[in-house]
């Protein structure tokens, strides 16, 4: 149950989002403590129950239908089935509006006018609702009607174009970054515009719309690199692995592993240089400014550095660059992060009790939020079942147990 001291505490969100992008904004809400009420299709459900390549084994033979995508996007949420091209789920709909504080949906535009569920149908019903819209390209121009996935965008908006293998090595060309990181980071805009219109709300009375878009997000991405092409005019090369700010700056090889190394400033270099015993490095004209270190000779200079570092291990290199002042963590495979004390430390692997998996909980990753001193992000619900609280919801809304059976009859529910 949410606490009186979540943020969000005594906050309705309806979801009716679907995938990814979405519904990692909506969580994030129910991570600080809102009321999340995720709308799904009858039998069918967010179709980001079926992605990715994992899901959580039901007990006594019961499907869970809980996917990866679906599994860390929706904690914290209850789940309600519903039909809304029948009249009997928009009004259902309209009944939520009326008493909630905010809607998502990632619907493609104008699709929910149909059936008067979009924003100015639903203002006259609740004044302070805030709606927000989250699609490819946003509600408006040449392609807001396009879909939009988190490839595209990587492709569209430059992130592909800075990250990959850099030209003149073997494999040089764009490369997508593995993880879904336009979703992911719309997911986090989508949290902080609705926040932020909370807080506007609470100053003047006033709901509103929001309209976010994943190409929006993955231009702003490409972040300061993006910014230097907008000061000089001239595209930064890719850099592969190398960093992107300051150099020597890259992944390293030690006898037993990999090390990413960051000597970023002549400060880290200089001390780099004289573990290394090799001090001349220092003024060489190769590298003795940080463009060249990052830039036109970062290949040359991490080939020196590399064969000096294979000489140790992973902890014998880490505890000399510890000692020295020189920023530099271990490469992990996955299941090494886990592993990793600090990340121990922090809790970051949250088994959250969960009643229809087989083992009797689900392991999450746990809200980088949840350091807040007064007002943490917790994580109160496991993912939910298909439809799990949908009768639940209703009576709240006080549909009565026969009303709730027409509902079910009628398939609006």
């Amino acid at each position: 149950m949410t606490t009186n001291n979540s943020a969000l505490a005594g906050i309705k969100v309806i979801d009716m989002s679907r995938v990814f992008a979405a519904p990692v904004g909506a969580q994030i809400l129910g991570d600080l403590g809102a009321d999340v009420i995720k709308i799904e299709r009858p039998g069918v459900g967010d179709d980001g129950r079926g992605y990715g390549t994992a899901w959580v084994e039901g007990k006594d033979g019961i499907e869970t239908r809980q996917s990866s995508f679906f599994t860390v996007s929706n904690r914290n949420k209850r789940s309600m089935t519903l039909n809304h091209s029948k009249p009997e789920g928009q009004e259902v709909i309209r009944k939520l509006a009326a008493t909630a504080d905010v809607l998502i949906e990632n619907y493609k535009v104008g699709n929910l006018a149909k059936y008067g569920l979009d924003y100015e149908s639903l203002k006259k019903v609740n004044p302070k609702l805030i709606y927000c819209s989250v699609t490819g390209y946003g509600q408006t121009g040449p392609d807001a009607a396009l879909p939009g996935y988190d490839g595209l965008f990587q492709a569209t908006g430059g992130i592909m174009a800075v990250t990959g293998i850099p030209e003149g090595r073997p494999g040089a060309g764009p490369l997508k970054c593995g993880p879904s990181l336009v979703d992911f980071v719309t997911g986090h805009n989508t949290a902080l515009a609705i926040m932020g219109a909370l807080m506007y709300r609470n100053r003047t009375g006033e709901g509103q719309f929001i309209d976010i878009a994943l190409l929006d997000t993955s231009v702003a991405m490409v972040s300061h690199i993006m910014q230097d092409y907008l000061i000089s005019g001239v595209a930064p090369p890719r850099l592969g692995n190398g960093g992107n700010g300051g150099g020597p700056a890259d992944l390293i090889h030690a006898s037993d592993g990999i090390v990413y190394l960051t000597a970023g400033t002549d400060e880290h270099y200089r001390r780099l240089t004289v573990l290394m015993d090799q001090p001349e490095l220092f003024t060489d004209p190769r590298f003795d400014s940080n463009f060249k270190r990052a830039k036109s000779g970062q290949a040359e200079l991490i080939e020196i550095i590399d064969e000096w570092s294979r000489k140790f291990t992973v902890a014998e290199l880490l505890a000399k660059f510890d000692e020295t002042g020189i920023p530099a963590a271990k490469y992990n495979e996955l299941p090494d992060v886990w592993e990793e004390p600090q990340v121990k430390h922090r809790k970051l692997r949250a088994t959250t009790p969960h009643a229809w998996a087989k083992a009797g909980s689900v392991d999450l990753i746990a809200s980088p939020l949840a350091q807040m001193s007064e007002s943490p992000a917790t994580i109160r619900r496991a993912p939910p079942m298909l439809g799990e609280h949908t009768d639940e919801i209703l009576g709240e809304l006080g549909y009565s147990e026969a009303q709730i059976e027409e509902l079910r009859e009628a398939k609006a529910i």
